[in-house]
């Protein structure tokens, strides 16, 4: 198995993409770097559309990316915003990431340096998943 991405690096590309993140509607631009276990580092950011629900979240965007190179074993998420506080993902990210790792450790942070991590277990405790169904 290949070393980590290092969490400086995780930060450093999730507030990179963040910078690139089409939010004309909310404002709200994000980013996200998403590491696999085998060291891979893939990163979305949110694309907003007029007609809302075609817009994608920036957690998703880099799953899709990740599934597009043919991995889709990830360890360790990292969320980057403008906001003050330090945001988790919505609840279809987290159903989406649950898909692939139900106990994914995620860490958000901000421009203005606040940080905060969270389990994905914690955030979405019963994830309906095909594992969730043969309980």
């Amino acid at each position: 198995m290949s070393e980590a991405v290092p969490d400086a690096r995780l930060r450093e590309a999730a507030l990179d993409v963040m910078q690139r993140a089409y939010a004309p509607y909310s404002g709200f631009r994000v980013g996200a770097a998403l590491a696999s276990r085998n060291a891979e580092l893939f990163v979305g950011c949110n694309v907003e559309n007029a007609a809302y629900g075609s817009s994608i979240c920036a957690e998703r965007s880099a799953v899709l990316a990740a599934v597009a190179h043919g991995v889709r074993d990830f360890d360790r998420l990292v969320i980057a915003t403008e906001a003050g506080e330090p945001a988790p993902p919505c609840g279809a990210c987290r159903q989406v990431l649950a898909e692939f790792n139900p106990r994914l450790a995620i860490t958000s942070c901000t421009t203005r340096g606040a940080e905060r991590r969270w389990n994905l277990s914690d955030l979405l405790p019963y994830p309906f998943t095909p594992r969730s169904l043969n309980r």
